[in-house]
């Protein structure tokens, strides 16, 4: 197997911002539907309001949907909104459901890249359980996934991920800073193997071995032409 040191000028830094929302002005509309759309999932998986007050947030809800369903429709980016594509647009930074700051389906991650690893800080609410009190365990899957991704994208020849294999070590809580590591291990041909962690403080809750199998660039614009075109 030859090490991930071969790589050599191959690895390239992903030019991502620490925070994903730094990429835009607070007071941005699209971070803002995000934000709310946000609060709106984590408090109605909580809330013992009454009935009436349900049906008064469904109607409001409902006339926020169809004010933007009236409007056109696309996706406004480039690339991936996968991060094993690392960096080949700005756009897929924006739109990950795991770590997309203009989704609503993602929780705000902050990032850190190194030269042979990612580093994340995420918080998941109620939204997100799974046993009581803990994050849902396809949610740690995904937010590996991602990582992960990102981490073996910083071999230069980014691919998809084909195999990944998670070890649940002990319960990982929610409301809980967690911190997600993921390391390029080693380069072999196409395959790109990858680990990975998630702590709390210094207990570890979860361990992850990603195998991703490098594509040619020109794979990934085919699919992009291909879901611009899927409405016509």
């Amino acid at each position: 197997m030859t090490d991930s040191n071969a790589a050599g000028d191959r690895r390239s830094p992903l030019e991502i911002p620490e925070s994903r929302a730094d990429a835009f002005e607070s007071d941005d509309p699209r971070i803002r539907l995000a934000e709310s759309l946000r609060s709106v999932i984590q408090f109605a998986s909580t809330s013992t309001a009454s009935d009436e007050v349900f049906a008064d947030v469904a109607r409001l809800v409902s006339k926020a949907a169809a004010r933007l369903a009236d409007e056109p429709h696309g996706r406004p980016y480039d690339g991936s909104a996968e991060g094993a594509v690392g960096g080949v647009h700005h756009g897929f930074l924006s739109h990950s459901p795991v770590t997309g700051p203009l989704n609503a389906l993602a929780s705000k991650v902050r990032l850190e890249v190194g030269e042979r690893e990612v580093s994340a800080t995420v918080s998941y609410g109620d939204a997100y359980e799974g046993p009581p009190g803990c994050l849902h365990g396809g949610f740690i899957a995904a937010i590996f996934d991602e990582v992960l991704g990102l981490a073996q994208a910083l071999s230069g020849s980014p691919g998809m991920t084909g195999r990944l294999q998670i070890t649940y070590r002990s319960p990982t809580p929610l409301n809980t800073e967690l911190h997600v590591v993921g390391r390029l291990d080693a380069i072999e041909g196409r395959k790109i193997s990858t680990t990975g962690e998630i702590r709390v403080g210094d207990r570890l809750c979860a361990e992850a071995i990603g195998t991703f199998i490098s594509v040619q660039p020109g794979t990934f614009a085919s699919m992009d032409v291909n879901r611009r075109h899927a409405g016509d």
